[in-house]
């Protein structure tokens, strides 16, 4: 079983930045970590992965402001967001996808004021 567990998040004005940090702990393989968000009265959709050997996918909403990375040797993923914008308001969730399944984390509240 993997925890995950996110930290990070907060209130920040539209051009700032924030990282977020999620550690993994429990039964790890081989995986993809990332991110997903949630804002309300939407889906959740996907912000970015990478995978252990550190391919990455990011939504396009994301690209040029948002950038992964990992730390294998921590499990531990980060998501630099530069440049923030109103509309990145959501919770933000950390997300590992191995051959176990996916993993999610509680969740936390990222808010950009205009």
């Amino acid at each position: 079983q993997v925890q995950l567990v996110e930290s990070g998040g907060g209130l920040v004005q539209a051009g700032g930045s924030l990282r977020l940090s999620c550690a993994a702990s429990g039964t790890i393989f081989s995986d993809v970590m990332g991110w997903y968000r949630q804002a309300p009265g939407k889906q959740r959709e996907l912000v970015a992965t990478m995978s252990t050997g550190g391919s990455t996918n990011y939504a396009d909403s994301v690209k040029g402001r948002f950038t992964i990375s990992r730390d294998n040797a921590k499990n531990t993923v980060y998501l630099q967001m530069n440049s923030l914008k109103p509309e990145d308001t959501a919770v933000y969730y950390c997300t590992l996808t191995s051959i176990m399944g996916r993993s999610w984390g509680q969740g936390t509240q990222v808010t950009v004021s205009s």
